[in-house]
């Protein structure tokens, strides 16, 4: 799995995942338990992992969304 993005923000993170979900393109939110780990204060980002035969696909919608701003 490739990165497609990093990010602390909650709702960027929701937001990316509705539109892989409306693709139907599989990912993985990785480190999203780290809160646990750092008293829930949010400074940790959360990344979005994508296949790599879907990564190039996933960069496509989450640019037309106007996030290109936001990819690793």
């Amino acid at each position: 799995m490739l990165e497609l993005l990093r990010s602390n923000d909650p709702v960027l993170i929701s937001f990316a995942e509705a539109l892989l979900k409306e693709a139907g393109i599989a990912y993985q939110v990785a480190d999203q338990n780290m809160s646990v780990m750092e008293g829930t204060i949010g400074i940790l980002p959360r990344r979005i992992l994508v296949d790599r035969d879907r990564h190039e696909e996933a960069r496509n919608i989450v640019t037309n969304a106007g996030l290109a701003q936001e990819l690793s």
